[in-house]
């Protein structure tokens, strides 16, 4: 089991002060609880890439999680945000109706590495500047602390700039088009960070498996988000089939996964008597940059390992799969509970490993 509870507000300025478009966020979260994908399912040598619970991890603690300002201008054209956010928020967005990771919000977040891009929970100092160049197309960039000390459980409110290592520079165009009077959203974009990440494979002496890895001086990765509706239910444009996919292409030099690519499809409304529940499917696949396998392989030579049952082998990471099926039940406007099944194909990308079945219930409650 593990939870997340939120303590949020959202304060139109333009009410409270007269600051017409302006808006203040503010949000506090708390997870706990385990995570079956460690404890029960990967091979704690190479654990499992996703998570069969999305709202674990990043600290079992409490944290500042959003404090943020906003403000549009020259009549809601450009719109300029700061404050204490995570890059997922406004880049590489995605919804996450689904429990397994893989298939739930930013996946950048999940690919880039651990101490590189932040989803929510983190919170970080960052600018965001949107501007509008049709009713249908807007392009955006952001600027993003990058500090890896806010990951340490004893720093959920930390507001200083102390263990900075440098920046994260996202950039994205993003497309709502209307395609026969049905919504979808495209995005495209990339990011760029000046902190130094260590090489995969290269080592400073090369050959010298005791030598430390090599140090660059950046990295950088890529994406793309398509989701469109594509039929409305007995002419209901709020119930139908809707198709998804995300694609991820991470710096070969720094990433442990080299790319990452999910689809799926949801249909919200698909019985009359229920026309706010919703249901999804999808599928994704993890790979692993061969990069960082070689490195394994070196590793395994160098110390004269090829057993797989030897505890100081190191075991050998391909490509993960996962997938879920769920059920969303609408019980009121602030329940919803879906049940899911969920398969992990080679959890860790380890064909070692059992493959899993997983039988999950996300309940999410909104007040």
């Amino acid at each position: 089991w593990s939870g997340q509870f939120t303590l949020g507000a959202q304060l139109d300025l333009e009410k409270i002060f007269g600051w017409e478009d302006a808006t203040f966020k503010l949000a506090i979260t708390e997870r706990e609880g385990r995570n079956i994908s460690n404890d029960r399912i990967s091979d704690p040598r190479a654990p499992m890439y996703s998570s069969n619970q999305e709202v674990w991890g990043r600290g079992q603690t409490w944290r500042l999680t959003q404090m943020w300002v906003s403000k549009s201008v020259f009549e809601r054209k450009l719109d300029i945000k700061f404050g204490r956010f995570g890059e997922g928020e406004d880049f590489n967005s995605f919804p996450c109706d689904f429990q397994n990771l893989a298939l739930c919000g930013s996946q950048m977040g999940n690919w880039a590495g651990a101490n590189t891009w932040y989803n929510w929970p983190i919170a970080q100092w960052a600018g965001r500047v949107k501007y509008q160049l049709t009713p249908e197309l807007f392009a955006q960039v952001g600027v993003f602390e990058h500090n890896p000390s806010l990951l340490e459980t004893g720093n959920g409110f930390k507001l200083n700039f102390s263990g900075g290592k440098g920046l994260i520079i996202p950039v994205e165009l993003v497309w709502k088009p209307t395609v026969n009077q049905l919504p979808g959203e495209y995005r495209v974009g990339a990011y760029y960070s000046t902190a130094d990440a260590d090489d995969v494979r290269s080592r400073e002496v090369p050959g010298d498996m005791n030598s430390p890895l090599r140090s660059r001086d950046s990295k950088y990765g890529y994406w793309l988000v398509a989701q469109q509706q594509v039929t409305a239910h007995d002419g209901d444009p709020n119930r139908g089939l809707s198709l998804f996919a995300n694609v991820t292409v991470q710096d070969r030099e720094t990433s442990q996964v080299g790319h990452f690519i999910q689809a799926g499809l949801t249909y919200k409304g698909l019985f009359g008597a229920r026309p706010q529940d919703d249901i999804g499917f999808g599928v994704a696949r993890v790979h692993t940059n061969s990069r960082f396998r070689d490195n394994q392989r070196a590793l395994n030579a160098a110390n004269l390992q090829s057993d797989y049952d030897n505890p100081a082998y190191q075991p050998l990471q391909g490509n993960e799969y996962d997938a879920e099926l769920y059920y969303g039940i609408h019980a009121t406007h602030w329940l919803v509970i879906r049940p899911n099944v969920q398969y992990v194909r080679n959890p860790g990308g380890v064909s070692e490993v059992d493959n899993a079945w997983v039988l999950g219930l996300k309940v999410q409650s909104s007040f």
